[in-house]
């Protein structure tokens, strides 16, 4: 099986389908992995290294895609951009933003969004076991409220054999989310890049594809991103 997804990955490389071929690369190359972990014997091990190490060589280029979300545009739900991405060997993702904290800032719904987010990891096709999240503390009475958010988001996650594990900084700025396969994605405004529904009524309050956005920047990277054995 790992054989033929690098076989695949080769072929969309070829025709310049590079986001499919770097998926294909890193699952191969997982694949791979896999058989020189059950395999007792040492020349075929040494095989199966040398081609991890070719296919790692091939799928070593820097992949970078940006995408330009216009002011007022819809259609960019979570799922939009990040299900491409999310493939079933993802079980870790690391978000940062600094303001993940309060549920209503001015316009925005920030724990609420990173709920929704979380919300998209649960359902797949990835396997997430674990979440990271680093964000800045909030101040004053939205801390309690910002505590007692993320630790419910937290109880709740664990129900679907997810860890959500937190941590805060005062000094964090940069805004991005990481998933183990490689994957890398940068947004101006981070997960808050929706603008305040209307009303709980209206339409696009639940659903987020139909929700207006703020113009963004989101850029796309790829990394090499391979375990040692």
């Amino acid at each position: 099986a790992g054989a033929e997804t690098v076989k695949r990955a080769v072929q969309l490389d070829a025709a310049s389908r590079f986001q499919e071929s770097l998926v294909c690369y890193q699952e191969g190359i997982d694949l791979l992995l896999q058989v020189v972990k059950a395999t007792t014997d040492e020349a075929k091990k040494r095989r199966y290294r040398q081609k991890i190490s070719e296919v790692t060589f091939l799928s070593d280029g820097k992949y970078h895609k940006q995408i330009r979300i216009e002011e007022n545009a819809t259609g960019f739900g979570y799922e939009k951009l990040f299900q491409e991405y999310l493939t079933e060997i993802v079980s870790e993702v690391w978000v940062e933003d600094p303001y993940i904290r309060q549920v209503h800032q001015a316009s925005r719904y920030l724990l609420y969004n990173f709920l929704r987010f979380c919300e998209m990891l649960v359902k797949g096709p990835c396997k997430v076991k674990t979440i990271h999240l680093l964000t800045s503390c909030d101040e004053g009475s939205g801390r309690s409220q910002q505590m007692s958010a993320l630790e419910e988001i937290k109880e709740s996650l664990s129900n679907y054999g997810v860890t959500l594990n937190i941590d805060f900084s005062s000094s964090i700025h940069d805004r991005e989310i990481r998933f183990n396969n490689g994957w890398m994605i940068k947004i101006g405004r981070g997960l808050d890049y929706f603008k305040k529904p209307q009303g709980r009524f209206s339409i696009g309050y639940c659903d987020f594809d139909l929700r207006p956005c703020h113009e963004t920047t989101v850029d796309v990277f790829h990394t090499k991103h391979t375990k040692k054995v």
